[in-house]
């Protein structure tokens, strides 16, 4: 699903971009509810970012990557912790690309996203490549989503995965 945000477009750079768990909802400009078997997913894309939230019979997580003013916490490169009885992974990194480049990424990532049916984009009016856009899926037992931030201004695409599964016991030997 593609949609235009009803924001103003705001300067920001991706270096702006921090991470939190278990934050509580936070107010969304466009939002996709997913069933994904027994995972209720949500995707919310905010006026600085995203937000995921993850419902089970385990419990729940909620993941927001966004500029958020006075933040303590920088976008890491990654992160391997538990929730409750789920492992949670996430990992980040930033790509600088040319003009060029950047246009032909951002019209690609937008194209996967906007056709895919757990897909979220939405697009920021005053820029074309300005964007932010979310995928989610389930595979053998583990939820996982990724995430693309664009930044045209400064030719910065910062792109995020995250993983959430039941712990696995190591086998007994």
């Amino acid at each position: 699903m593609l949609t235009t945000l009803k924001t103003t477009y705001t300067d920001t750079r991706a270096a702006d971009l921090a991470w939190c768990l278990g934050k509580e909802p936070l107010p969304a400009l466009a939002v996709l509810d997913l069933q994904l078997k027994d995972s209720a997913v949500q995707l919310r894309l905010l006026g600085a970012s995203h937000q995921v939230l993850l419902e089970e019979d385990g419990g729940s997580c909620s993941e927001t990557v966004a500029c958020i003013p006075g933040s303590s916490t920088p976008l890491p490169l990654g992160v391997s912790k538990r929730v409750g009885a789920w492992e949670y992974e996430f990992a980040a990194r930033v790509e600088t690309l040319s003009h060029s480049s950047f246009a032909g990424r951002a019209q690609e990532l937008l194209a996967l996203v906007a056709e895919h049916p757990q897909g979220l984009a939405g697009t920021f009016p005053g820029s074309p490549h300005a964007f932010t856009a979310l995928l989610a899926q389930r595979h053998d037992g583990q939820v996982t989503w990724r995430t693309w931030h664009a930044y045209p201004q400064e030719g910065r695409l910062v792109a995020t995965r995250t993983r959430v599964g039941l712990r696995v016991a190591a086998p007994l030997q």
